[in-house]
């Protein structure tokens, strides 16, 4: 899959990719833990990662409302010429990325009249277009939505005093005077020296030249720069609900926000006002079947956003047909044989995010158990089925006793089109190959020493047992153990993740740890 081309056409396989670790911001020391399960006081976990557009820029997001951005740096050192091109060793340039700025985007707060605690969490962070050299980002909480504007202010220093010590009384001077003069004890409320008030007359003058002993600071302004970030404008009390999604428009003047049953478009300039342009909500509350999950706008088209449900349906919806968008203009759903539903079919069809290919004809959908690929112009199912956790069919009792099965893992695919990636459990992430016939499946860890990987020879187009059988295949008949032989881990989950929009690099949170890898 590369653009436009249709996913069928025939072509050479590219080579899988050799996975290398980059960078890691925010690792933990050894012994130290990071609270997870609801614990106020773990605000550093990282719950939102995106790239900008040009990939020069990496925002992430926390538990504690704070954004964190990182500014690459080797893409600004590489017009050094021929000769730096040839010593180099490798024809992969190594991606650097620096700390940048951070700021304090969301505070918690109380809804008085709901008697709800609002969390300062981030859920979401979607870059804007860039104007006069200024960075623009949205980011949202469960409730409110901000737009931030970071750029470069030049630092004003102070550098020097116009003081002349030949012609200054000095300080010893001053404070002499001012002793002597301060013999007047026991005034009256009010009273002042004669002296005093002979100083406060308007006979008075200034000497020429002015007075001697006054020092005034000198402020200058540095060529450095520091990053500034202000918010521009604040979007609220448009969602009764948790805000999951938020998705700039390729106009580059609105954008959507999406809580359980409704989708809203504002404008960039207007934060007091949002149209609501899908309403899933039903007269009785008890006839709700499903609910929305995530929704994005088309990369190229204004006009055609896509949303997913609690159901494991995408729609796509056209704002052109009508102002209310209740009726999708293509549903695209995988049906499932009877025989092999079961209490927890529906709970792990639901999807807990999509991504639209750069090109805008592909969209891919993470539910529990799969990453699927689906083509907009075929609504007859999904081109590819990439299993995920397969393996984890025969605990999903216990998942679902201690809550896992509920984990919204996000996914990503390449700029070319050519591979996918999500998250899972154990801090590992798992990239697939969706050229037609590939094979590429790889198995990372998120660590310094990514290399704990495992392709699989072949991989059906349909989620099967056989399809996660490892080369490595000591535990893994075990329902606790990962297909690659390492223990399964619920505790630590590899949710967020990012593809650089142009290049093979992925970034990744685990728990606190910003991990960075390229091939």
């Amino acid at each position: 899959m590369n653009g436009g081309d249709d996913v069928g056409a025939s072509s050479d396989l590219p080579p899988p990719l050799d996975w290398r670790f980059s960078q890691v911001f925010g690792e933990r020391s050894a012994g130290e833990e990071v609270q997870e399960a609801g614990v106020s006081s773990a605000v550093d976990i990282i719950s939102a990662i995106e790239f900008d557009k040009s990939g020069d820029h990496l925002a992430t997001g926390d538990r504690g409302g704070r954004v964190v951005l990182f500014e690459r740096t080797d893409s600004k050192n590489t017009s050094g010429g021929r000769r730096d091109l040839e010593g180099t060793d490798y024809p992969l340039r190594h991606p650097e990325f620096r700390y940048k700025t951070e700021f304090q985007s969301h505070e918690p707060e109380f809804d008085y009249l709901k008697s709800l605690e609002i969390e300062e969490k981030i859920n979401k962070i979607r870059w804007s277009q860039t104007a006069n050299g200024a960075l623009f980002l949205l980011s949202t909480n469960d409730k409110t939505i901000k737009f931030w504007k970071v750029q470069e202010r030049k630092i004003k220093k102070i550098c020097d005093i116009n003081t002349d010590s030949s012609r200054s009384l000095g300080n010893g001077s001053v404070a002499s005077s001012s002793n002597a003069n301060s013999t007047n004890s026991g005034l009256t409320n009010g009273g002042l020296p004669d002296n005093v008030n002979n100083f406060l007359s308007n006979d008075y003058s200034f000497p020429p030249g002015g007075i001697p002993s006054l020092q005034l600071p000198v402020v200058t302004t540095s060529p450095e720069t520091s990053p500034v970030a202000r918010c521009r404008r604040v979007y609220t009390h448009a969602h009764d609900y948790h805000i999951n999604s938020i998705s700039n428009n390729s106009d580059g003047e609105t954008f959507i926000s999406a809580d359980d049953l409704r989708i809203n478009l504002w404008n960039l300039e207007i934060s007091n006002q949002s149209f609501n342009i899908v309403d899933v909500k039903p007269a009785n509350m008890e006839d709700l079947t499903e609910v929305i999950t995530s929704a994005e706008f088309h990369p190229t088209h204004c006009n055609t956003l896509a949303y997913s449900s609690s159901k494991g349906s995408i729609r796509l919806i056209d704002l052109r047909q009508s102002a209310l968008c209740d009726s999708h203009s293509k549903l695209f759903e995988d049906t499932e044989t009877p025989t092999s539903r079961s209490f927890f079919t529906e709970i792990i069809a639901s999807i807990s995010d999509i991504k639209f290919a750069k090109e805008g004809r592909y969209i891919l959908s993470r539910d529990y158990m799969t990453l699927k690929l689906w083509d907009i112009n075929m609504d007859s199912g999904p081109v590819s089925t990439f299993p995920v956790h397969e393996y984890l069919r025969p605990k999903l009792c216990d998942l679902y006793e201690n809550d896992s099965i509920f984990d919204k893992f996000e996914c990503c695919l390449s700029g070319d089109g050519l591979r996918v990636a999500t998250g899972s459990y154990s801090n590992l992430f798992r990239v697939f190959g969706v050229s037609p016939g590939s094979t590429e499946t790889t198995t990372l860890e998120a660590s310094k020493n990514p290399m704990r990987q495992v392709t699989t020879p072949a991989r059906p187009s349909r989620p099967s047992l056989s399809s996660i059988t490892r080369v490595v295949r000591r535990g893994a008949e075990s329902p606790g153990v990962h297909g690659n032989g390492n223990s399964f881990d619920h505790t630590t989950k590899l949710l967020h993740l990012a593809w650089h929009p142009t290049e093979n690099s992925i970034a990744c949170a685990a728990a606190n740890s910003l991990y960075m890898y390229y091939a």
